[in-house]
């Protein structure tokens, strides 16, 4: 019975990680391609295929206008491809422009204005953020927000906290000016400033005294991630007797707070990539397909609402990874647009073709450096 128990769990721990990995994936890749296929279709541009996943084709069919939808093998990702593409990544095809009748034309995306084109590769990411906000907002109207005070209950001993002098019972009031209601704000702040110095305005049995304190790479045992470097500053908090909060949220109050928080996501990620450039956080952190798919086994067995926030998470990551200026990436081709709108016309297709190479060069090193840093997940998943 024992044997059979262990063989039951061995076939099913794999599909612990890849089915939330493949259900988070694909409705992030979905939402992207979606929002550049429907701004496609306003602009009148034929689309031939909206794909989910590369390869060989799983399953799919073709709609009245001629699209084909279609599931691949290899769910790392998507596209639309559009009459006049050469290649999934949207490069043009001289060759086919030349070629087309005036009719054709009139559904070519690269024979449309600069700022249609400039609209529909735009739509991608703004639709990874307008769901993540989506996502967002439903949760806060349907849980709630839950504030626990920002009070200090422990000071570590030996940690820039202690040496601050920090004690127990403080109330941390702000952080540089900016007021803190919360104790995730306060950890939000300290986590996205490594070496940089913090004041502390906290009360203190009814006086305010102001801190500094600059937080620390630490080691910190993360139930997600497992062991990871973070700038910490060595406190606990809240304790149990901490004032707990908690409101109803209307509407356009979530709606707020889901913009705040995808806003809030969004900074603290370029927070961290110019902190990894500057050597001040480790880049342990940056992983691929393997890592997302750990955290999204880990995610789902805490709950649907987890799962449902880490496609938020992951959405506005996706959006924001897109819009990077490197050619291949949707941001790439808004680079090429925006200087095709100050001279008057595109690059040089053999500029563009260069660009193309370096781009695709450039995401593969990201892919092999991302493919390194999750070789220990792997090694986890074998044991």
């Amino acid at each position: 019975m024992a044997m059979l128990t262990g063989l039951m769990d061995s076939l099913m721990a794999p599909l612990a990680v890849a089915i939330p990995f493949l259900f988070v994936l694909t409705v992030v890749v979905f939402v992207h391609e979606l929002g550049h296929f429907l701004v496609a279709r306003w602009c009148s541009v034929k689309v031939d295929a909206f794909s989910i996943g590369f390869g060989k084709e799983i399953w799919g069919f073709t709609d009245r206008h001629g699209t084909r939808w279609r599931f691949a093998w290899i769910p790392l990702g998507g596209y639309v491809k559009f009459m006049d593409d050469d290649n999934a990544a949207s490069a043009p095809s001289r060759e086919t422009i030349a070629s087309m009748s005036e009719a054709e034309r009139a559904g070519s995306f690269h024979a449309k204005p600069v700022w249609q084109r400039a609209a529909v590769v735009a739509a991608g990411p703004l639709a990874n953020f307008l769901f993540s906000i989506l996502i967002f907002a439903l949760i806060f109207m349907a849980l709630g927000v839950t504030r626990m005070e920002p009070r200090v209950a422990e000071v570590l001993p030996d940690t820039p906290a202690a040496k601050a002098g920090f004690q127990s019972g403080d109330l941390v009031l702000a952080i540089d000016g900016t007021r803190i209601d919360d104790f995730a704000d306060l950890q939000r702040i300290v986590s996205s400033s490594p070496g940089r110095s913090l004041v502390f305005e906290v009360d203190r049995d009814g006086k305010r005294l102001a801190l500094d304190v600059q937080p620390e790479l630490r080691e910190q045992d993360d139930r997600i991630a497992g062991k990871v470097k973070r700038p910490l500053i060595g406190i606990r908090g809240p304790a149990a007797t901490a004032k707990v909060t908690h409101e109803r949220v209307g509407p356009l109050a979530a709606v707020g707070l889901g913009v705040e928080r995808t806003w809030e996501i969004i900074t603290s990620t370029l927070g961290y990539i110019r902190d990894v450039i500057r050597g001040q956080q480790p880049a342990d952190q940056l992983g691929g397909p393997v890592r997302i798919a750990d955290v999204a086994g880990k995610v789902a067995k805490q709950g649907i609402v987890d799962l449902v926030f880490l496609t938020a998470f992951l959405s506005v990551s996706i959006g924001l990874l897109n819009l990077f200026p490197v050619p291949v990436l949707d941001g790439g081709h808004l680079v090429f647009y925006a200087i095709e709108a100050i001279r008057g016309r595109p690059l040089s297709e053999g500029v563009q073709d260069v660009s193309f190479r370096i781009g695709l060069a450039l995401i593969l090193m990201l892919m092999v450096f991302s493919f390194r840093n999750d070789l220990g997940i792997i090694a986890r998943w074998l044991s």
